[in-house]
């Protein structure tokens, strides 16, 4: 076809300049797979024994049995025991403890009395996922306990209204099997962005652009001669973290691994024709990063990856929906942990491909056909 003249040639020039480049070779592979690791193991908001002071007043066998149901949870550990309020607050500050637990000396005489009986939780509210998890964990050890005291003296055995949830995905509840889908689309989105956007750029600093202006190659040949090469790249690297998903942190793929490749193989050509837009419009390298960061930090923070998107403001909901990495990571969450099947996340992917076609549409019609 005369739209993809030379595109052959392309392609041979660019393997060839790939597979001698191992510099590209190591940042496109090493890093992501470290980054997958890292982030895979650094990202857990399960968050247990946490560094509990305890003033126990009473000193009775019921006060150590609150004592014990607070560090059974495994939420908390007991990491030392004070004798005053001001020792107490103090150990907070200092950032020994995440909370300390106050029990009043008439604890066990009212506690058998049937009397009400209050116990200070005081928790360190500087960290809100901790401070959170400390004071659910804390006000369900005691609304055990009343309710089950309750129950004992009204004589009734079962609970009026009882409520069964059921964990329809994610059983467990590990923040690994949710957050590691999601490491996958950011990490192959920095490593795809940065080395195809110096793809171009790269030929103008060296000064063999003038020589593909003035030979037979169109810029549709032009533009998927120098994609496909990191694509197929991109491709042994997605799978790859898929790999290490799977094996290393054992998260379950719950729906179609055929699905589960195209949504993948769509995502990373949708990012490559990002990268290789911004190679195309950068005078340098300088530039080419400057661009590729404006697009990575929204893409961590409005895509979903972190927040749900729902809670954000309107504005920030309306740029979430333009980032590829929304879409991908939406695509991959979808498949691996709900087991969507395609009747139920085809609307993304089609987006995805959109997205696809008309960057590399862009890509291929921006290219400047003549120097400067």
């Amino acid at each position: 076809m005369k739209m993809f003249r030379g595109f052959g040639a392309i392609l041979f020039k660019e393997f060839i300049v790939m597979l001698r480049d191992p510099t590209t070779l190591f940042f496109m592979l090493i890093p992501p797979m470290i980054q997958m690791v890292a982030f895979g193991f650094a990202l857990d908001t399960d968050v247990k024994n946490m560094g509990l002071i305890v003033f126990d007043q009473a000193r009775t066998v019921e006060s150590r049995q609150l004592v014990d149901r607070f560090v059974n949870t495994e939420t908390f550990k007991v990491v030392g025991r004070v004798e005053s309020v001001s020792e107490m607050e103090s150990e907070i500050r200092k950032g020994h403890a995440y909370a300390a637990l106050q029990i009043p000396p008439d604890f066990s005489r009212n506690l058998r009395a049937g009397h009400p009986v209050m116990v200070q939780l005081a928790i360190d509210g500087s960290n809100s996922t901790t401070a959170l998890q400390a004071l659910n964990t804390g006000i369900a050890v005691t609304m055990r306990d009343a309710i089950a005291q309750l129950l004992a003296e009204s004589g009734r055995r079962e609970m009026p209204i009882e409520v069964r949830p059921q964990m329809l995905f994610n059983p467990a509840m590990k923040s690994p099997n949710f957050f590691i889908p999601g490491v996958i689309g950011l990490v192959l989105q920095m490593a795809t962005l940065f080395t195809t956007a110096m793809a171009v750029v790269r030929e103008r600093e060296r000064g063999t652009l003038e020589q593909l202006l003035v030979s037979p190659v169109s810029r549709w040949g032009l533009m998927l001669g120098k994609l496909i090469p990191y694509f197929c790249l991109g491709s042994a690297m997605a799978a790859l973290l898929v790999l290490l998903m799977r094996f290393v942190f054992g998260v379950p793929i719950a729906g179609s691994l055929l699905g589960l490749t195209v949504s993948v193989l769509v995502y990373v050509f949708t990012l490559l024709s990002i990268g290789l837009l911004i190679s195309t419009r950068a005078e340098n390298q300088m530039q080419a990063l400057q661009m590729t960061m404006t697009l990575i930090l929204p893409s961590v923070f409005f895509s979903g990856f972190i927040f749900p998107r729902e809670t954000m403001p309107w504005i920030f909901y309306a740029i979430s929906t333009l980032l590829p990495a929304t879409y991908g990571i939406g695509l991959i969450r979808a498949i691996v942990l709900r087991g969507a099947t395609f009747s139920e996340y085809w609307p993304m992917l089609a987006i995805l491909c959109a997205m696809a076609v008309g960057l590399f549409s862009l890509c291929a019609v921006r290219f400047k056909s003549k120097i400067g």
